[in-house]
């Protein structure tokens, strides 16, 4: 196992290069030229020639890459063309939101997901299964920004319990430890901080869970159905094992291995930045920060956090793999003998 994880860890390396390789690419032949957007619409030829030599971008496209690749090596992604930021700090100072928003969803995506899934698996053809499986069509149905903008209706502007934006009343903002405001307002024992910040978050994370939620469910539905019809269930019950047991230890295990696959892929998704859901509900992540910046053609801005992206789906089906040898010993013991 330990092989196989240092295997998938060093194969990371050719999809980074080659991910940034084909994001370089597209930045630089189809994005239009920054420093007339960096510079203004009054700026000078001269200004405009003189600015795109101070960043590099009359050399041969190749030579730039060269350049970007040295200094991503030793953990230099560039300078944002407008903050004049280091692009690291750009992504670090807004990726603990997205991370924050994307776990709160993923979890409430599948505890909800495995549930329905297992009551409709177990209540097949009943009015269970009819009802959980109407909800998942809706879920995969719907688009999250009209859902995100009808619990915006309802539970702001009609109700008036939510908040309709933002990650915290800015009067209440904790001091900045991780950059989690949950965990933040906890260390700082600040209460009614982290009240608030649950309460900025209840929308946003239920526009952007339903989705995944859906798919959740209905994987779930199908795995636990394929294996309720094994032949290890049916001793199982001949047995006289409970039938809560049998759901819970023989089946649901058995069954979680596609579902763990579905939600480690869904969080990798989220993590990547909901760019809908956060520009809803003007969450300050790195989904809606990456559209601006692709609009401004902020190279390299753009390039760190698609490098980010690939990086994250990569750790994620890493660590999908690991938990399969736990689930099914298995899938272990066939590692180990190739």
């Amino acid at each position: 196992m330990l092989k196989y994880i240092i295997k998938r860890i060093l194969m990371l390396i050719p999809v980074l290069i080659g991910v940034s390789i084909i994001v370089f690419l597209i930045m630089r032949v189809f994005s239009p030229d920054p420093a007339p957007i960096v510079l203004g619409q009054h700026a000078t030829l001269q200004a405009v020639a003189a600015w795109r030599q101070a960043n590099g971008l009359n050399d041969p496209i190749p030579l730039q890459y060269v350049h970007y690749l040295q200094g991503a090596l030793t953990g230099n992604l560039g300078m944002s063309y407008y903050t004049k930021t280091p692009v690291v700090k750009e992504i670090f100072s807004r990726f603990p939101a997205t991370i924050e928003l994307a776990c709160v969803s993923i979890v409430l995506a599948s505890v909800f997901g495995i549930l329905i899934g297992v009551i409709s698996a177990v209540k097949k053809n009943t009015i269970f299964d009819n009802s959980g499986m109407f909800l998942a069509l809706i879920g995969v149905s719907m688009p999250i920004f009209w859902l995100g903008i009808l619990l915006i209706i309802l539970f702001s502007g009609t109700l008036h319990w939510l908040p309709s934006n933002g990650r915290i009343n800015p009067l209440l903002e904790p001091s900045h430890v991780t950059g989690f405001y949950l965990v933040d307002s906890l260390i700082s024992g600040n209460l009614d901080s982290f009240v608030d910040a649950v309460r900025h978050l209840i929308l946003p994370s239920c526009a952007l869970a339903m989705y995944s939620m859906a798919i959740i469910t209905r994987m779930t539905r199908s795995s636990m159905l394929d294996t309720l019809q094994q032949d290890f269930i049916r001793t199982a019950r001949a047995k006289g094992v409970s039938e809560g047991k049998v759901i819970r230890k023989h089946a649901l295990r058995n069954g979680l291995i596609p579902i763990i696959t579905v939600i480690g892929l869904q969080l990798g998704s989220l993590l990547g930045g909901a760019v809908l859901t956060e520009t809803v509900f003007s969450w300050p992540g790195i989904g809606a920060y990456t559209v601006t910046c692709i609009l401004n053609s902020d190279f390299p801005v753009v390039q760190g956090v698609v490098l980010l992206v690939a990086a994250i789906f990569v750790f994620m089906n890493l660590i999908v793999d690991v938990i399969y040898a736990f689930l099914d010993p298995r899938i272990k013991y066939s590692k180990k003998e190739v």
